[in-house]
């Protein structure tokens, strides 16, 4: 059976998941009366809650006498690091594109990495039945979007299908529509070169993905470059730069069949399986036979732009909640993280009981925390700061800048323009983009992107679509204001009463309930003045013997205001700090004595 290795790269949400699930269903891989769920590929809780994909999946479909391995890839540019890496293991891709969105940001990213590796695109004009569709136009820019990121002679002549996935059907020409995904089956055996394979005898095996199963420990998915894998087969495994990681014996050796890993007895050169039975082994490691001796290239990874700080929670409310409170049980986990997602880095501060982690973005740190607070984790998390380098040249001390991409109503364009140029973005074009909607391009310092998604929902009534993604490092653009308000802060501890927090709704909006504990220093709304202001939130009604008429009426609350965790770690200062447990999300001071936090404000001031 001849092998075809292909990834679907696109920009989030314009249909990579739901495409495969189409191709598993019209290649039989599925019986008829068979019930899938809708994103089969999406299997992780939070994949499935945000309708997202975070974690890059292999799967496999046979069509006539092909075999076809499919990786579907994040389409966040937060979780560039899982496409990066999957691009070295394919021979084509397939590159979605919205018919009536167009190219965005990540498209451009995932395609240049594409281009740059040598692989031959297919485009794929996807939502063509959405009333808003223009999808020649899009066939357009797509080929625009070739020639800009130099493409070669050989990769602009790029075959183009118009496609419904949804529907489950996809044609030459996107006013005749057809029945099925044959036309894109062919496409790919056609356009697709089977894999290449080395004439060395000896395994050879990048790894690219790696996860932990709780009976067959590490398990490590890559392609096979050279030779071939049987179980029990003795193997080493080397580093990118050729220094001997460990030596051990290969337990399993995995295929991808549909949606389940199924054993082998033997795999060969060109496939992409999955490999257990070593335990040091990581990500961009080489697996071969003990007689080789020179690792695979791996390509290099774009660096991480932006750091919080993980400790662990020193609350009064420590440990009522969760089960892994320690620091050496969250150092632990910190570490078996970044070994497998190598787009994020760790290391240890100064300070006691607290670690540096390093991302790509807030989207893909807050997935790393939502993920960890449901396995029973309680932590503190600082606010994220931007990660700067320097010129070699001059010194001078250079930023991360996002290119940000905003669709938005028209009369929500001039809000959103003076928004961004106030945290220092500039304006690079402006365009119609139908519907009554803009889309508007900026250059923006990361610095100045933390925490503005929330405003910008509400400045755009929820309407407005915002992507970003790393452009360049930028000399730095001088002082970006900050949140204007202040915050009320708890004196006491214990659970507050109703009749404290009805007087307190006019110094500000509270984010705390009646009869919800609280303790000193906990953050429990926002003051309506720009200085913080300490307050007692358990305060009771003294009572006597006089009753007046009206007075003990009942009590009616405004709803408090419900952070989510994105939106607390962008809302706090850095003297602020975000408790998380498995089932609470507070903020707090990081000093919770109210004299020390003066101490420290004082030495911060003199600095």
């Amino acid at each position: 059976m001849q092998l075809r290795n292909i990834a679907i790269i696109a920009h989030v949400d314009h249909g990579k998941t739901t495409l495969v699930d189409a191709l598993l269903q019209q290649s039989g891989t599925f019986h008829k009366n068979q019930a899938i769920t809708d994103r089969a590929m999406d299997s992780n809780d939070l994949e499935r809650e945000r309708g997202i994909t975070i974690l890059a999946k292999c799967t496999s479909v046979v069509w006539k006498d092909h075999r076809i391995n499919i990786v579907d890839t994040p389409g966040h540019a937060d979780f560039g690091g899982e496409v990066e890496r999957i691009l070295s293991m394919v021979d084509g891709v397939l590159v979605l594109v919205d018919a009536s969105e167009g190219t965005m940001p990540q498209t451009k990213f995932v395609l240049g990495k594409a281009l740059r590796l040598g692989l031959k695109p297919i485009v794929v004009v996807n939502k063509v039945d959405k009333p808003d569709q223009r999808a020649f136009a899009v066939q357009d820019e797509m080929f625009d979007l070739f020639t800009v990121l130099d493409a070669n002679e050989e990769q602009l002549d790029f075959p183009t299908l118009f496609a419904s996935a949804k529907n489950g059907w996809a044609a030459d020409d996107p006013a005749t529509p057809t029945s099925n995904m044959n036309s894109l089956f062919e496409r790919v055996i056609e356009h697709v070169p089977a894999p290449t394979i080395e004439t060395d005898e000896n395994f050879r095996m990048l790894v690219t993905t790696m996860e932990y199963d709780p009976f067959l420990g590490r398990i490590l998915t890559g392609r096979i470059t050279s030779g071939s894998i049987k179980p029990n087969s003795i193997v080493k495994s080397l580093t990118i730069d050729g220094e001997a990681k460990e030596e051990g014996r290969i337990t399993k050796v995995l295929a991808f069949r549909g949606l389940e890993r199924v054993p082998l007895e033997e795999a060969s050169a060109g496939d992409i399986i999955a490999l257990a039975g070593l335990s040091k082994t990581t990500v961009a490691d080489t697996i071969l036979d003990p007689a080789a001796n020179t690792p695979l290239h791996a390509e290099k990874i774009d660096p991480p732009t932006i750091a919080v700080t993980f400790a662990i929670n020193d609350s009064p409310l420590a440990g009522l909640d969760g089960d892994k409170v320690t620091s050496r049980v969250l150092r632990d986990r910190l570490y078996r993280e970044a070994e497998g997602n190598i787009s994020i880095t760790v290391s240890e501060t100064a300070e006691k009981d607290a670690f540096e982690v390093s991302g790509r973005g807030e989207l893909q740190l807050a997935v790393l925390i939502e993920q960890m607070r449901r396995e029973g984790y309680e932590m503190s998390i600082s606010r994220p700061r931007v990660l700067y380098e320097t010129n070699k040249e001059t010194g001078e001390k250079l930023e991360p800048v996002e290119e940000v991409v905003i669709d938005v109503d028209d009369e929500y364009s001039g809000p959103v323009v003076e928004a961004v140029s106030t945290r220092k973005g500039e304006l690079q074009d402006m365009r119609p983009s139908g519907g009554g909607k803009q889309r508007l391009t900026f250059l923006c310092p990361s610095r100045g992107l933390i925490g503005y998604h929330g405003e910008f929902m509400t400045q755009t009534r929820g309407t407005g679509i915002l992507n970003r993604i790393f452009h360049s490092y930028k000399p730095m653009k001088g002082q970006i204001p900050g949140r204007r308000n202040g915050v009320l802060i708890s004196l006491e501890q214990g659970k507050s009463s109703g009749y404290a927090l009805f007087n307190l709704e006019d110094r500000g909006q509270l984010m705390i309930e009646s009869g919800e504990v609280v303790y000193g220093g906990m953050i429990i709304g926002e003051h309506t003045r720009d200085n913080d202001l300490e307050v007692n939130p358990l305060k009771s009604k003294q009572l006597t013997n006089f009753r007046a008429s009206g007075k003990d009426d009942a009590i009616v609350l405004s709803p408090p205001v419900k952070l989510t965790l994105e939106r607390a770690i962008s809302y706090i200062q850095d003297d602020e700090l975000v408790e998380i447990t498995p089932n609470v999300i507070r903020l707090r001071k990081k000093y919770l004595d109210m004299h020390e936090r003066k101490r420290q404000s004082r030495k911060s001031s003199v600095v």
